[in-house]
């Protein structure tokens, strides 16, 4: 079987090979200071890693280290990265760490009294800054820039300034990436953009240069509650274009991509959730069915939601709004219990990640105990398909590289087993 139909496999709930998938999403990759260190651990050819990803600090996942830790997916993304400015134009950079790095052209940042790095939308170093690398840090934080507000002049169409409709040059990128990626024995994943409901990473703007509306994230959340009207006109409106934007890209992409990343919307923390399922019901439900209703009449892909934390309880949801696959089931926080997710779950959602805890396990455990992990998330997910691994979120750069190869070690452990 080629990597794309491992793929297929699981996402059609069969069982078989457990498919791994790193760097196919903004929520599945790796740090790009581990992906260096992974390339010279596995003696790979040394050589700036790209940074795909700045707000996380992402690294290009290439070929040579994907065959070596066996990911069977690759991504198809919009161009345009988190903070407004397009992956073109490489050039080389020195992290804060002593990592010699490629990024994208207009990636531009100055140095704060404190020793923060402060990084500017669309690399327009003329406006304020919209994200901050706090000194020590590894990746970045957006800067909150909200504006007093002043409910009677409240409108909508502020908060639907990023959600326009697709241009042309990015159509143009889409489809010549996805000609380059049709005969990929990779499985592709497209992340679009556009349809992501409230996702609180882009609801403060990190990409413009003036954001109106409310950006606040405080803010936001009283307003899901208190301005239920405001918040319903943004994504109804939001949802059309979506629409529109979705059909132009279909057409250019086709079936290239087997899934669509449709939102990164957060609904739980550690130990419980930002809202009550009511307010889910309510509130997002509707334009989440309405998008993903659209993409299962109109094309092939299967839908991607991601949301951290206890969402357990909202899980029946997800699947009453059509989503197909979740990510990244963070088994560490409460009420995520995998068992029970598989068991009561497992038939009607794909687990897109839940492989292991990258909180505790990987990084602070011993090879052993992240052998012991992985073999056991392997044995409850696996079962009838429905299972992809991935690490709880994204892999982050104080992960030890052994541990790193021991849990891939263990995954390889497990298939040649079945």
């Amino acid at each position: 079987m080629t990597r794309k139909e491992i793929v297929e496999q699981a996402l059609n709930h069969k069982e078989g090979t457990v498919p791994i998938d790193f760097g196919g999403s903004p929520t599945t990759g790796i740090h790009c200071r581990l992906v260096e260190k992974l390339r010279d651990y596995y003696g790979l050819e040394q050589r700036p890693v790209k940074v795909i990803e700045p707000y996380q600090m992402l690294g290009l996942i290439d070929d040579d280290l994907k065959d070596v830790i066996g990911s069977d997916t690759i991504p198809l993304w919009s161009p345009t990265t988190m903070f407004g400015f397009d992956n073109i134009n490489w050039k080389e950079w020195h992290t804060p760490w002593g990592q010699e790095v490629l990024v994208p052209g207009a990636f531009n940042t100055t140095v704060d009294v404190n020793g923060d790095l402060l990084i500017y939308p669309e690399g327009d170093m003329s406006v304020p800054p919209s994200g901050r690398m706090p000194a020590g840090g590894d990746f970045f934080d957006t800067i909150i820039r909200q504006a007093p507000i002043d409910d009677a002049k409240l409108n909508p169409e502020d908060n639907l300034e990023e959600f326009q409709p697709i241009r042309a040059d990015t159509l143009a990128y889409l489809k010549a990436e996805a000609e380059k990626l049709k005969n990929s024995d990779r499985y592709v994943l497209g992340n679009f953009g556009g349809t992501g409901m409230g996702d609180i990473a882009l609801v403060t703007g990190p990409f413009m240069k003036h954001p109106k509306g409310i950006r606040d994230v405080a803010e936001w959340y009283i307003s899901t509650v208190s301005r239920k009207d405001y918040i319903h006109q943004i994504f109804s409106r939001q949802t059309e274009i979506a629409l529109e934007n979705l059909a132009k890209i279909y057409e250019v992409v086709g079936d290239v991509p087997g899934v669509a990343y449709v939102c990164g919307t957060d609904f739980g923390t550690q130990i419980s959730t930002f809202c009550s399922p009511r307010t889910y019901k309510n509130l997002y439900h509707p334009y989440y069915k309405t998008i993903n209703d659209w993409i299962h009449q109109h094309t092939p892909w299967k839908t991607f939601k991601h949301s951290c934390g206890a969402v357990e309880k909202f899980m029946p949801l997800f699947i009453e709004s059509g989503f197909d696959v979740v990510n990244p089931v963070q088994c560490s926080a409460t009420g995520m219990d995998p068992k029970t997710l598989k068991e009561c779950y497992g038939d009607q959602l794909v687990f897109w990640g839940g492989g292991v805890d990258t909180q505790k396990t990987l990084p602070f455990g011993t090879p052993e105990e992240v052998r012991v992990e992985v073999l056991s998330r392997c044995e409850i997910f696996s079962p009838n398909g429905g299972f992809v691994f991935n690490t709880i979120h994204n892999s982050l750069p104080n992960t030890p590289v052994e541990n790193f190869a021991a849990m891939i070690a263990a995954l390889q452990e497990f298939n040649g087993a079945r």
